[in-house]
């Protein structure tokens, strides 16, 4: 159950300490005395947007905070330990800390948290209804999840919408590689074609550069071979050699002469012979470079077709001749790829197959779920409808099964149907109820979930709306009842309504020579017979609206008041 609501500085609420009892509690007050700020403040303790705003005038920043203290069992107890979450005294506080700038944190247990953390949390335990909700109602496009929330059928739902996402995903992996198997099976004689005529060619990496170099070695050969010939002609035709050899012998007979070591002579020996061996060295050495660079017209000829062929290739396919290797790899991968890409393609066509088989299983099954729930749900919403005043109307679902239109969700559009009076025509809720009718058709829907749903708080928001007298009775009647399940909240002008209350918080505004706040008060008995006769009466309060807020106020109930529901040790 909630127990605890403080709010401070928030929009026109300087601050409120508020203790929540049990059963069916009623806001009232004038119209525009901020009941609904009441609600704001709620809804953004539980994760809802921040508006601009909300902090009150000259206030730094603002804070709204719920204590929550829910059953056993409740599935929240197992949300706060998946996310590493500690309680204490077996409670479960959100807070919400807004800052002028329009930031906001956000803490569960005092423990920080992310917004969406703290709104999965606050969704599981609380459930605002506003004004306007039950528009909602009329779009047929919620009226699936409301089934599928009644029949308990969320679990199914998830795992179709998985199974459809394999299915889309399997299909979109098909239609891709069938467009490349067509794309590649058009082009398979084109690919044939250049991997023979590359395998014929076989370009290997940066042959181009080595061919360019080599072409200009060559060239150049043939301008520099009459310079070798003429180097060796100066080295070896007119006689160097002998004469050095001839000049060598001189010297070492002058040597043998003289009989005994002479140091001037034998360095002259030694320098002279050292010459001799170094001409000899150069002389092979201009003849290795005369043979290595010797002009070959032949290897010309070969090294500039070899380079025309490799760039009139690349100009041919539109590619630099230095990328003629990797569009050759490129084109027999294609190529290859025709063989394995069958296969490939089998398998992929199979998997989509069977993927296709497994999502329409489970969407048959889904789909014969909603429409045992439809059942249920009927006969569920027919129950509240007469202590609703709509004792003559009738609701169903009517499931229209599309298999040629499959979705997430499954193969079926799901709208509810009604008829206001005996005898008349069934017809969409949008079409068909008033006012008044949809938001008792609202809250018999509520009522029908309420068994489905494990949320310890449901508020609403002027759900008696367009209803006056006996059926604005009914409702505060009906009300008290679904607070026997879960607690509730209810935001009415209705005076039948706030009557079956268990508790009545009265909202306020008053206005200062500066500012406007908005203060909540808890009435008690005498306060309440007052509240509900202004409701009665209006600006001006009759003793005859008090002896009738009294009557409203002693008359029988239907249920007993809600005992409070302590979550038992876990």
């Amino acid at each position: 159950m909630l127990t605890a609501l403080h709010i401070q500085d928030f929009v026109l609420i300087d601050q409120a300490s508020l203790v929540i009892e049990t059963g069916l509690t009623a806001l009232t007050g004038e119209t525009g005395a901020g009941k609904s700020i009441l609600l704001d403040a709620l809804g953004l303790a539980v994760g809802g947007r921040v508006e601009r705003g909300a902090i009150r005038t000259g206030a730094e920043r603002g804070v709204v905070s719920v204590a929550f203290e829910p059953r056993a069992d409740h599935d929240v107890w197992a949300l706060l330990s998946e996310n590493d979450l500690q309680t204490e005294d077996e409670a479960v506080i959100l807070r919400r800390v807004l800052t002028a700038n329009g930031k906001s944190r956000a803490f569960i247990n005092d423990q920080p948290v992310s917004i969406a953390l703290l709104r999965t949390v606050g969704q599981s335990l609380l459930e605002i209804h506003g004004q306007h909700d039950g528009h909602g109602f009329l779009s047929a496009a919620t009226h699936r999840a409301l089934l599928d929330e009644f029949g308990g059928l969320a679990a199914k739902t998830e795992g179709v919408e998985k199974l459809y996402r394999a299915w889309r995903g399997a299909q979109d992996a098909l239609a891709e590689r069938e467009a490349a198997r067509a794309k590649t099976l058009a082009e398979a004689d084109y690919l044939r074609h250049v991997v023979a005529e590359l395998e014929k060619l076989a370009p290997v990496e940066d042959e181009e550069q080595a061919l360019v170099a080599r072409r200009g070695l060559l060239m150049a050969s043939e301008k520099i071979s009459a310079e070798f010939a003429a180097a060796l002609s100066l080295l070896g035709d007119e006689g160097l050699e002998d004469k050095l050899a001839a000049s060598a012998r001189r010297l070492l007979r002058a040597s043998e002469t003289i009989g005994e070591a002479n140091p001037a002579l034998d360095r002259a020996i030694e320098r002279m012979d050292a010459v001799i061996s170094e001409v000899m060295e150069a002389r092979s050495a201009v003849e290795d470079a005369a043979a290595a660079l010797e002009f070959d017209a032949a290897a010309l000829e070969e090294a500039e077709e070899r380079l025309f062929a490799l760039r009139a290739a690349a100009r041919k396919h539109g590619v630099p001749a230095a990328g003629l290797p990797a569009f050759f790899q490129k084109a027999r991968a294609a190529l290859c790829d025709l063989d394995d890409g069958e296969a490939n393609f089998e398998t992929l066509k199979a998997a989509a197959a069977q993927a296709e088989k497994a999502y329409f299983a489970a969407a048959e099954k889904l789909s014969a779920a909603r429409r045992a729930a439809a059942g249920r749900l009927g006969k569920a919403v027919a129950k509240e409808l007469a202590p609703l005043k709509l004792g003559s109307a009738a609701f169903a679902t009517a499931i229209d099964t599309d298999t040629d239109h499959p979705r997430a969700d499954g193969i079926d559009s799901v709208e509810f149907i009604v008829a206001t009076n005996k005898g008349a025509k069934p017809g969409p809720l949008k079409s068909i109820a008033s006012g008044g009718e949809l938001s008792r058709f609202v809250l018999a829907m509520k009522a029908a979930l309420a068994a489905q749903e494990n949320r310890t708080v449901i508020i609403f928001d002027e759900v008696d709306a367009g209803v006056g007298g006996a059926v604005a009775d009914a409702v505060g009647e009906r009300l008290a009842r679904l607070a026997r399940d879960a607690q509730v909240m209810v935001v009415t002008h209705s005076p039948q309504v706030a009557a079956r209350a268990d508790s009545h918080w009265r909202i306020s505004k008053s206005e200062g020579k500066s500012s406007t706040t908005t203060a909540v008060r808890v009435l008690g008995a005498s306060e309440r017979i007052e509240e509900i006769a202004r409701m009665l009466s209006g600006a001006r309060v009759s003793e005859a609206a008090r002896d009738a807020a009294r009557a409203l106020l002693v008359a029988p109930r239907a249920h007993a008041k809600a005992k409070p529901r302590r979550r038992a040790s876990r």
